[in-house]
């Protein structure tokens, strides 16, 4: 049963997309923190162990759970992602269970802004797949709501601080989830379309769609290079803007495997920035 439980865990989590909220959370962190002693505190490892795997667990097992019908029609479901069976739905929900409650627990050793944050990362995860909100299918929603991906680099943040992240990071954190889900939604169109869901991409095509990514990911790479203080290596955040300008310019670019490469850049520059906010901490 446990090493069943353990494969199940593995492959609903997404291991692939494991950086997207573990990732996020120790940025946030290292770019809030003063000295890099912060690293021993225990609420820094609690939640980099929450962040990564039953964060994970939470956000995609509501996700397989309610999209059980929909997934029909998305072939990437058995290729790149886990497709829910029938006999794995009891152990689906134990897991969500146990995740859910060790989310509910974490809630105790946070303050009223930690707990607010933590709240809101929860409400998002669970209503961007679950009825009667569902805001996969509503457009604009779609993307925005996809903040719960920036949340845990506000807490990590916090955590380090003591204060919430300045509106400029955080509309930079926004700016780049609502462009990958949005870019991530375009391949989708066509299955989407099928299981009758009018998403964001469904609504303005592949065309508007990457226009759309390129106008979120430009205001991207002006923050990032403006809060950089023009450092040189912030000028690697381009990559963003370039890979939609790329598949406009030539058709013969596939968005389905182009998409693919995403969390390998995403990994890179995002371990950049966390070893530059390190650094900046150490003593020399």
């Amino acid at each position: 049963m446990a090493p069943r439980l353990l494969s199940l865990a593995w492959r609903v989590s997404r291991f692939r997309f494991w950086i997207y909220t573990g990732g996020t959370y120790v940025v946030g962190y290292a770019l809030g923190m003063d000295s890099w002693s912060a690293f021993f505190a225990p609420a820094y490892a609690l939640f980099l162990v929450y962040f990564f795997l039953p964060a994970n667990l939470f956000i995609y097992g509501v996700n397989d759970w309610w999209d059980q019908e929909t997934d029909r029609f998305n072939p990437k479901k058995d290729v790149k992602e886990y497709r829910m069976s029938e006999a794995d739905g009891r152990n689906l929900l134990l897991l969500l269970g146990l995740s859910g409650a060790v989310s509910l627990a974490l809630l105790l050793v946070l303050d009223a802004v930690g707990r607010a944050l933590l709240l809101a990362f929860l409400f998002l995860s669970y209503f961007y797949s679950a009825p009667p909100l569902r805001f996969k299918e509503v457009p604009v929603l779609d993307f925005s709501s996809n903040m719960l991906y920036v949340i845990p680099g506000i807490l990590g943040y916090y955590l380090a601080s003591g204060t919430l992240p300045p509106p400029a990071l955080v509309l930079a954190g926004y700016l780049h989830i609502a462009a990958m889900h949005l870019f991530s939604a375009i391949p989708d169109i066509g299955c989407d379309e099928a299981a009758g869901m009018t998403t964001t991409a469904v609504v303005l095509r592949e065309r508007r769609s990457l226009l759309l990514c390129l106008a979120f990911w430009s205001g991207l790479a002006a923050l990032v290079i403006r809060l950089s203080g023009w450092n040189p290596l912030s000028l690697l955040v381009l990559i963003y803007p370039v890979v939609p300008l790329a598949l406009l310019l030539r058709k013969s670019l596939s968005i389905d495997r182009v998409y693919w490469y995403l969390p390998y850049i995403n990994t890179g520059l995002g371990g950049l920035v966390f070893l530059l906010a390190t650094l900046r901490t150490v003593a020399w």
